[in-house]
């Protein structure tokens, strides 16, 4: 990528590389647990011993293959990751000793049924109210039977002390991922949208993250350093881009690019493979379950009713990134992100007092003539 330190292209072949390293394990007796979501609790798998790796499918390529058993108007994410599943072309899920789900939204819900006829499967039940008083025990107890699931599928025992180590690790890579989200808080920000999305990608499918947070923290230097000695990738004018909604994926060289390719740069985003679960911290004083379970279910996802949290955090990263304008990317058939959009448009134009548009998507490259002209508008009008 464009004058990046060289350990930057490591990170473009994180996942690939994962593919080869996810074997490895196997063929050495640990243990590989797929998952899903930002709201699973990897804390809790780390202190089992065992390596959690996203399974989300990226891609139209097995979604042919999906449809044979999913209906065809369904999320892509959805139908592409067990497409993946059924096709066994994904090494993370044939390799995945125990895939772990959640019930964030229908469609995935029910295509857990079907899985868990190819795989082992745990499905964590959600609360999807954060303001009853019994959300966060029954989150607790979720994630105690996940712990209990574990155990009995390794033969451990997880102990306090486990779950405190894990906690440590995970904050550890919180902070250094937070570092490098927070260079787009710079005007201009020292690298694109793009970019910053790469890296954070390939650290999602980077196995040790004791060499992945030395390796970022190295590459956050080197910008730096470049920076102060002149070297600037985005214009100094270029309006500032705030991306949230659905997991982008499988949509980020679609939309990324044709945002960037417009003149403008993303310098954040709070959608669900962004910085909505990094930004807040495991509180390490608690006792682990219980400081686990408030982390988690706080993320500010949609298929929370009422959903003030992504509202406080994203009100939080417009002033912090001094954002132009917000891009609401939402996945076809992802009803609570699409039904949300209202609330947000209100809030991001009427509070914020900034432009917002909203873009419904999938994985095919067939309303890529569209988006470019309606993103190039909305650019312009900035």
């Amino acid at each position: 990528m464009n004058d990046l330190p060289e350990i930057f292209d490591e990170f473009s072949e994180a996942r690939r590389n994962s593919f080869i390293k996810v074997k490895e394990y196997k063929d050495s007796g640990e243990h590989v647990v797929g998952i899903f979501c930002t709201f699973t609790p990897v804390e809790v798998i780390y202190a089992a011993g065992a390596h959690p790796i996203s399974l989300c499918g990226m891609s139209d390529e097995t979604i042919t293959d999906a449809e044979r058993d999913l209906p065809k108007n369904l999320c892509p994410l959805i139908k592409s990751s067990y497409g993946f599943a059924i096709t066994e072309k994904c090494p993370f899920t044939y390799f995945s000793d125990l895939i772990v789900g959640e019930t964030t939204c229908d469609g995935k819900k029910k295509m857990y049924e079907y899985l868990g006829q190819i795989k082992p499967m745990h499905v964590m039940q959600l609360p999807q109210a954060t303001d009853r008083e019994h959300a966060l025990s029954v989150w607790k107890n979720e994630i105690i039977l996940l712990k209990e699931r574990l155990e009995r599928e390794f033969n451990i025992q997880i102990t306090d002390e486990d779950l405190k180590k894990a906690i440590k690790r995970c904050n550890e890579e919180r902070q250094v991922l937070k570092e490098l989200y927070s260079l787009g808080k710079m005007c201009p920000p020292p690298l694109t949208g793009m970019e910053l999305h790469t890296v954070l990608h390939g650290a999602s499918f980077t196995f040790d993250k004791d060499e992945q947070n030395k390796k970022v923290m190295d590459m956050i230097e080197e910008l730096k350093k470049e920076y102060a000695n002149g070297v600037r990738k985005v214009k100094e004018d270029a309006p500032r881009i705030l991306i949230t909604g659905c997991p982008i994926g499988g949509v980020a060289n679609k939309i990324i690019k044709l945002i960037e390719e417009s003149g403008a740069v993303v310098v954040c985003y709070e959608n669900c493979s962004g910085i909505k679960e990094k930004i807040r911290l495991v509180d390490e004083t608690k006792e682990p379950i219980e400081a686990l379970a408030e982390k988690y279910l706080n993320v500010g996802c949609s298929v929370m009713a009422p959903n003030d949290n992504r509202i406080d955090l994203m009100s939080e990263l417009i002033d912090e990134y001094k954002v132009d304008g917000v891009i609401d990317v939402i996945l076809q058939a992802c009803h609570t992100y699409n039904v949300e959009t209202r609330r947000i448009k209100d809030f991001v134009t009427e509070e914020k007092n900034i432009p917002y548009m909203s873009i419904e998507t999938d994985y095919s490259m067939a309303d890529e003539g569209q988006l470019k002209t309606r993103i190039a508008a909305f650019i312009e009008m900035l």
